[in-house]
């Protein structure tokens, strides 16, 4: 596999090509795999977007900030800028997780790019992966409006049904597929007073039932417009 191809995505040529490849490589693969690769890169991708945002919204308080952060660096967005580089084609995985689509599973995806982030920080130093971390993330910066809402979508589904003195929604867990730590869950938000009902999966229970409060909240508003 043509891995130059991601590293001119990337806009990084690694110097140890060995660290790329573990980085690419999920646990159903084989050992290295990319899992202490990815808690590296965790770490520094939430550095350098903290650091970032502080510098450009100097007006801004810490809880505006702190929610802005966690936008940026949810597993949704994560998938979505691994698919704009393509990362789902160069990706090591085990045969059951080929068959079942894991190149495009939004969790093994956001997990691979932060396990690059890890990655070049080893290689190439704090400063390569900050600017790395830049360029990936360049449009959505630009795009932030500090005036926006920028609460997560349960705390903004409980405030709006509260506000309407509407009963707050029930989640509830629908199914789970896979062996952890490589799980992933299905759960149900349900608003019974309004009959509205949305679902969301997750690596996490909390990351689904954050995507299915997201689809509830948007029935609701779009029903209210």
């Amino acid at each position: 596999m043509n891995r130059q191809r991601l590293e001119e995505r990337l806009g990084y040529r690694f110097g140890r090509p060995a660290l790329l490849a573990q980085a690419l490589t999920h646990r159903s693969f084989g050992t290295p795999h990319n899992e202490r690769l990815e808690f590296l890169g965790d770490s520094v991708l939430g550095f350098v977007i903290a650091r970032e945002l502080f510098a450009r919204f100097e007006a801004q308080p810490e809880g505006k900030l702190s929610r802005i952060r966690a936008t940026l660096v949810r597993e949704q967005t994560l998938a979505e800028l691994a698919r704009s580089i393509g990362l789902g084609e160069f990706l090591s995985l085990g045969e059951g997780e080929l068959k079942s689509g894991g190149a495009e599973r939004p969790s093994i995806l956001a997990d691979a790019l932060e396990a690059i982030l890890g990655a070049v920080l080893l290689d190439g130093g704090a400063e390569e992966a900050a600017r790395v971390i830049l360029a990936l993330y360049a449009a959505r910066l630009e795009e932030i409006d500090p005036r926006q809402d920028t609460k997560d979508p349960k705390t903004r589904l409980q405030e709006h049904l509260q506000a309407r003195r509407i009963n707050v929604p029930a989640y509830r867990v629908l199914a789970t597929r896979g062996v952890a730590p490589n799980e992933e869950f299905e759960v149900e938000c349900r608003v019974e007073a309004l009959d509205l009902v949305g679902t969301g999966a997750g690596s996490t229970r909390r990351r689904a039932e954050q995507e299915a409060a997201r689809r509830v909240y948007d029935l609701l508003t779009g029903a209210a417009q």
